[in-house]
């Protein structure tokens, strides 16, 4: 299938992707890791506050699941906590946090695929708590509709903002194999669109 940049349906799916993306992170993020580097809890607080929608949305989008992404992303600052010493603070905190949160949530998914429970569960899930609500009906349909691996890029290009660089780096595969990946979820997408267009 060729590239749906052009089309309807492909605007569309962009669309609607890009209205979850987050609010930029408060330039206040530096100290409160360096505070939680020296062991105030306060900060650690503050951080998981700051960062809790995003980590929560992220896993979410990907498992579709909302008590399985609440365990992610729980997990997730657990492992940043205990790994917080190693952690440069001169870093931006949000990709680190989402690395482990995106990578744990792709984990899951892919062992919910072999045990052969996809299916299921998304028809089962518990309806998502407010940080994934505003995201239409439609578009978490047709996300369901891709594999771990595909939604995974979809969910850090257009729900968290990271470049194609920053998402090869994070998930250790090439940058043409993000793009490849883009390209067939929005190829995906907008086919899912254009069907419910068809029958609307």
């Amino acid at each position: 299938m060729t590239g749906v940049r052009g089309s309807t349906a492909g605007v569309r799916a962009e669309r609607l992707l890009t209205m979850v993306r987050p609010l930029p992170v408060p330039a206040s993020e530096r100290g409160l890791v360096r505070a939680a580097q020296n062991g105030s809890t306060d900060a650690l607080e503050a951080l998981f506050k700051l960062h809790w929608p995003a980590a929560f949305r992220a896993a979410y989008f990907i498992v579709h699941d909302a008590a399985a992404a609440e365990d992610i992303a729980q997990e997730a600052f657990l492992a940043a906590v205990r790994a917080l010493d190693r952690f440069d603070s001169r870093r931006p905190f949000s990709p680190w946090i989402n690395r482990i949160v995106v990578n744990r949530a792709i984990d899951h998914a892919r062992s919910r695929s072999l045990r052969r429970e996809v299916g299921a569960e998304l028809a089962d899930s518990a309806e998502a708590p407010a940080p994934a609500a505003r995201v239409s009906d439609e578009l978490m349909d047709a996300l369901a509709l891709l594999g771990p691996e595909q939604r995974a890029v979809v969910v850090l290009r257009y729900l968290l903002d990271w470049t194609p660089g920053e998402i090869a780096r994070a998930l250790s595969i090439p940058r043409g194999t993000v793009n490849s990946r883009l390209r067939r979820a929005l190829d995906r997408l907008a086919a899912v669109l254009e069907e419910d267009d068809g029958r609307g």
